[in-house]
């Protein structure tokens, strides 16, 4: 079982080198975005948001807002400094938990789910932050065999392995009516609108 607070020592120890680390692919990045439908106007949830990497794709987007959560105070303090925009807030704290301002048109969790250790328990939360059809992403910018070699080391402790994307469908198709699913060499997203 995952423990919360080995997550947030985890994620604080790797904040510092977080940015240098990261591997982005553009067009994956456009298409994400593109699926989970961040637009003009809409209120954006970055889920685990880290230090705010996808946060200059939504302004470059004009997005109103973006809340970013993050449960390890390093990297929320991180994603803070580095985006001084009167649209972004950012705010530590569990997800499940945290209070927060507005219900949201979109919900982005980006190459995180793997550390939430309840997946339905926390589809269901994230439904109730969504107004009615508000859009939940799901999304990693790597394939599932490739994400889960990278959990495989020194992130085994504070991950779980990447559900199917059928599995997760399943999964949210409570709440929302299922329209991306994709899962191949390049990346892995499903998302729904909320019904």
């Amino acid at each position: 079982m995952i423990e919360r607070s080995d997550v947030i020592s985890f994620f604080n120890r790797c904040a510092p080198n977080w940015d240098a680390e990261m591997i982005r692919n553009e067009p994956v990045i456009r298409t994400i975005l593109d699926n989970a439908g961040i637009r003009a106007g809409i209120d954006v949830l970055d889920v685990a948001c880290g230090t705010g990497v996808l946060f200059p794709d939504y302004l470059a987007r004009d997005v109103h807002s973006v809340t970013g959560v993050d449960i390890a105070p390093e990297m929320a303090r991180r994603a803070a400094e580095k985006f001084p925009d009167a649209r972004v807030t950012v705010l530590c704290g569990d997800i499940e938990t945290v209070p927060l301002p507005q219900p949201f048109d979109c919900c982005m969790v980006y190459n995180a789910f793997p550390h939430f250790p309840d997946p339905a328990r926390l589809i269901a939360h994230l439904a109730t932050l969504l107004k009615t059809g508000g859009r939940l992403s799901i999304a990693h910018g790597m394939s599932r065999a490739m994400l889960d070699r990278h959990h495989a080391g020194s992130a085994s402790t504070v991950s779980i392995s990447l559900m199917s994307e059928t599995d997760l469908a399943a999964c949210m198709a409570p709440y929302f009516d299922v329209d991306v699913v994709i899962s191949n060499d390049r990346m892995y997203q499903v998302c729904g609108t909320k019904k």
